[in-house]
């Protein structure tokens, strides 16, 4: 990447990274493993990558166990695990495009606890997300297919709440180096699922292989080319390229093991990530006329 400008840089790796954690819903069906084994293994090996690498290119997490902290640390392990259960439960599109619902809750959630603006508009874009959520639990579902869609909304409910998080702790400690709650949040999803597993820990080869990989490289590599990708690009455009996630994740899923998610689901998915790129751009717009101003 030498002779490529900051920019075309932070494109490229914003895009990789979204790349890799498309690939998480393939893997999580193809293991026939339950989501609390999954969960483990993957986030104990992430866990380890991540500290490895942070102190290796000598950027040392700096860890906080004050409320803040720990606020953040528990909603990205929320995040994680959720997110797991509802892909074992559902279908990857589901999962996926439900867990993209976070910033509807931001809408409402900053405003109550950040104390920033709340704006009439954010009513009508909560209101076209949840119209999009609505159509997830339309047509023949099976008690799986809810519970399923249930879990990813939570795990995008924690998505929301991390975000949240993350602001706070920047406000109250003038913090945004966010390692320390990556490592300790996988951790932490380690720990909570040991106890639940302890009875079936045996896995086979092929298995130790994909959770290497989910650990190592779909969260704990992803994270760092993240973390060095969102240094040369805007918020707004790295939000946009993240929406690749949504968009391949089925896509991989339908190659890999021939699942299609029903009609509702994709027009459910498309609102959903149109609203959320319409609301980024507009609010970045916004932005640049009140500094213009």
């Amino acid at each position: 990447m030498g002779n490529l400008s900051d920019h075309t840089r932070g494109i490229l790796l914003i895009s990789l990274t979204a790349f890799l954690w498309s690939t998480s819903g393939l893997f999580i069906k193809v293991l026939t493993i339950d989501a609390f084994q999954i969960s483990f293994y993957r986030c104990a090996i992430a866990t380890v990558t991540v500290f490895l690498i942070a102190n290796f290119r000598q950027v040392k997490p700096k860890f906080r166990f004050d409320l803040i902290s720990n606020l953040c640390a528990a909603s990205y392990a929320g995040i994680l695990i959720f997110f797991v259960i509802a892909t074992k439960l559902t279908t990857a599109a589901n999962a996926i495009f439900l867990q993209f619902t976070a910033p509807a809750y931001l809408l409402f959630l900053e405003p109550l606890f950040l104390k920033s603006r709340f704006k009439l508009k954010h009513f009508a874009t909560f209101a076209v997300i949840l119209a999009g959520m609505s159509l997830f639990f339309l047509g023949k579902l099976d008690s799986g297919d809810v519970k399923g869609n249930m879990f990813a909304i939570a795990s995008g409910f924690c998505f929301a709440l991390f975000s949240l998080f993350l602001k706070w702790k920047k406000q109250k400690h003038g913090e945004t180096n966010t390692i320390n709650n990556i490592i300790v949040g996988n951790a932490l999803v380690a720990i909570i699922c040991l106890p639940v597993i302890l009875d079936r820990m045996a896995i086979d080869g092929t298995q130790v292989l994909i959770l290497i990989y989910m650990g190592a490289i779909q969260i704990g590599v992803s994270y760092m080319i993240f973390n060095e990708g969102i240094k040369y690009i805007s918020a707004t455009e790295t939000m946009i390229i993240a929406t690749l996630e949504a968009v391949f994740n089925p896509i991989w899923v339908f190659i890999g093991i021939g699942e299609v998610p029903s009609n509702f689901s994709i027009l459910g998915g498309l609102i959903i990530i149109a609203v959320i790129i319409f609301n980024t751009v507009t609010a970045n717009r916004k932005d640049k006329l009140l500094i213009a101003e």
